[in-house]
């Protein structure tokens, strides 16, 4: 239990004690109340509302509510005192012993301290990537890979049952490009020379390689013949071959999915007509006609009944199509029919999407809502997109046109932990840019740079006592002081971040919380610049450099725990 839980607890025990007194009625809402670090840290070193927000429902005056609950947490053993700040905030100060104990509990618990049950085994559906399978991954899908990858082991480490999930788009239009694409290929395998690729095929040298596995496989027994002869051979072919390939660029990452799901196979086994007739026997599909387009009409624009979802009535601004004129299904008919699928074996879905996808959310929020009846929790993140950088200039990033730069390319330049602690610098829905040059500078403005020295630097703290011949006794904690103990005091919010950011599917806070706690770790070594008995290691001092070194290697282990969860390996060296 970490210390904020622990005093979650107090709290509620001494809300219980007032209601058995009499103070307090029972049954009050308690979901409202917080215990946080005071923004002002003069203030203390806790913080709840608990007065704030339970005194009007109570039919009581706050303050005399806080005094109430302060007079009963001065008591707690932990507490050095209690105060009520403004119109009712209750601010705690903690013993020095309660921060060493907690020093000890990180010591204690090491990988674990930060695992939580706070999403009490509920299963969630985390769909990310699910790039079209049509090439190599490119800068473009790298952040939402990293997002999607590193919000899924948050979720795990905060106490859920999680499926990666990877949808395979490949009943679309673009596959079929492909499967051309690749027949070009493959009859330049065989010798011909097919000059420059046709316009609307994929240019990219990604496909030579299967052009020529295609051309060993089969000979030149489908390069005269008919499209219909081929098509449906080469589009799965090439789509396999692609879908290797994404798997291997995504393996550079370090991010490995559960599930592949296929577009191409849930129509084939009906799941859209299983959705379509469940939402009818619901009265949530109906014959309709569309209202024209605003506007002049286009010519051949003629109204036609089509099954319509009424997403009107879950917030969406229109009815939505679920089938085209022709009876194939639209895009959101067989994306409606794949949630449907994933919702029967998790309690909660996220989706990680591209901010183009904006326009959609609301429709398949709508769908979502209407085929679990309310009970999923359905989140979908929109992850802005990555401005690449090179020279101060832009790299185009086209598949079409063939000249993108590969995930694998960057990768294989700056190195898995560089990208993955770079995309999570930032908001997902904030656009960046990656900059080259400036996610490897060896600089606190870089906080790759800066958490992992950071790291290096403790590392190395073990080294120097060993080289300095110090015979290090058993760590005596009450020899750490008030600078000390303030490290203690942001590394026990660890637990806290955690939950908030699973609560808030945001696993940036993470690393936003290791950029401070590097930042407080770096300002505590550097007092050493100035004063000599400030440094950890002392060869005239073996308790206190004992002690000192028990405290590094504890934010150490909040350092390696949280780079953990962004997929990112703490270094011990810095080149």
């Amino acid at each position: 239990m970490s210390l904020y839980t622990r005093f979650t607890a107090h709290l509620d025990a001494v809300l219980d004690a007032l209601e058995a007194e009499g103070t307090l009625p029972a049954g009050l809402n308690r979901k409202p109340v917080t215990v946080e670090p005071p923004r002002d840290p003069s203030h203390g070193d806790l913080a709840t509302n608990a007065a704030m927000v339970l005194a009007k429902p109570a039919g009581t005056n706050p303050r005399a509510l806080a005094d109430a609950i302060v007079t009963k947490l001065q008591a707690l053993d932990e507490v050095e005192a209690a105060s009520i700040a403004g119109p009712g905030f209750i601010n705690l100060t903690l013993t020095d012993p309660t921060w060493r104990a907690e020093l000890a509990a990180i010591h204690a618990e090491a990988a674990d301290y930060g695992r939580s049950d706070f999403g009490a085994g509920t299963t969630v559906n985390v769909e990310y990537v699910s790039a079209n399978p049509t090439g190599p991954m490119h800068m473009g899908h790298c952040r939402g890979a990293v997002v999607g990858d590193a919000l899924a082991t948050l979720l795990e480490y905060a106490g859920h049952k999680v499926i990666r999930e990877y949808y395979i788009n490949d009943a679309g239009g673009q596959v079929d490009v492909l499967a051309r694409s690749a027949h070009v290929r493959y009859r330049e395998a065989l010798g011909e020379d097919v000059g420059a690729i046709p316009e609307g095929l994929y240019p990219g040298d990604y496909l030579v390689p299967v052009g020529q596995a295609l051309a060993a496989e089969y000979g030149d027994k489908f390069v005269g013949a008919p499209e219909g002869d081929w098509l449906v051979l080469f589009r799965t072919f090439a789509v396999a071959k692609m879908m290797d390939m994404i798997r291997s660029d995504l393996a550079l990452l370090g991010i490995h999915h559960d599930i592949f799901s296929s577009e191409a196979e849930l129509q084939a086994a009906g799941k859209p007509a299983e959705a379509e007739a469940w939402l009818r026997a619901h009265d949530l599909v109906y014959d309709g006609v569309l209202e024209a387009p605003k506007g002049e009409l286009p010519d051949d624009w003629e109204p036609v009944e089509l099954p319509l979802f009424r997403s009107t009535r879950f917030g969406d601004d229109q009815d939505r199509p679920i089938k085209k004129s022709n009876g194939s299904w639209t895009y959101f008919g067989a994306d409606m029919a794949y949630h449907f699928q994933k919702a029967q074996s998790a309690d909660q879905l996220i989706d990680i999407w591209g901010a183009d996808h904006a326009g959609t959310v609301k429709r398949i929020q709508a769908a979502v809502a209407a085929l679990t009846e309310g009970k999923a929790r359905f989140d979908v993140k929109l992850i802005q997109m990555v401005r690449l950088l090179r020279d101060g200039e832009p790299v185009k990033m086209s598949k079409r046109a063939g000249n993108f730069v590969t995930l694998a390319d960057v990768v294989r330049e700056v190195g898995k932990d560089v990208v993955r602690f770079t995309m999570l610098t930032r908001k997902a829905d904030a656009q960046m840019d990656f900059d080259f040059a400036k996610v490897v500078e060896a600089s606190k403005d870089n906080p790759v740079f800066y958490v992992q020295y950071a790291h290096a630097r403790i590392s190395s703290l073990g080294r120097r006592a060993e080289e300095a011949g110090i015979d290090l006794p058993a760590p005596d904690l009450s020899l750490l002081g008030t600078a000390e103990l303030n490290l203690v005091k942001l590394a026990a919010q660890f637990p806290r971040v955690v939950e908030g950011s699973a609560q808030a599917r945001e696993p940036h806070r993470i690393a936003f919380y290791l950029n401070d706690l590097a930042s407080a770790f770096h300002g505590w070594w550097n007092m050493g610049n100035d004063d000599p008995r400030a440094r950890v290691v002392l060869a005239d001092d073996p308790a206190l450099t004992s002690a000192r070194l028990f405290l590094s290697r504890g934010i150490g282990q909040i350092i390696r725990n949280g780079l953990a969860l962004m997929g990112v390996v703490a270094l011990t060296e810095m080149q």
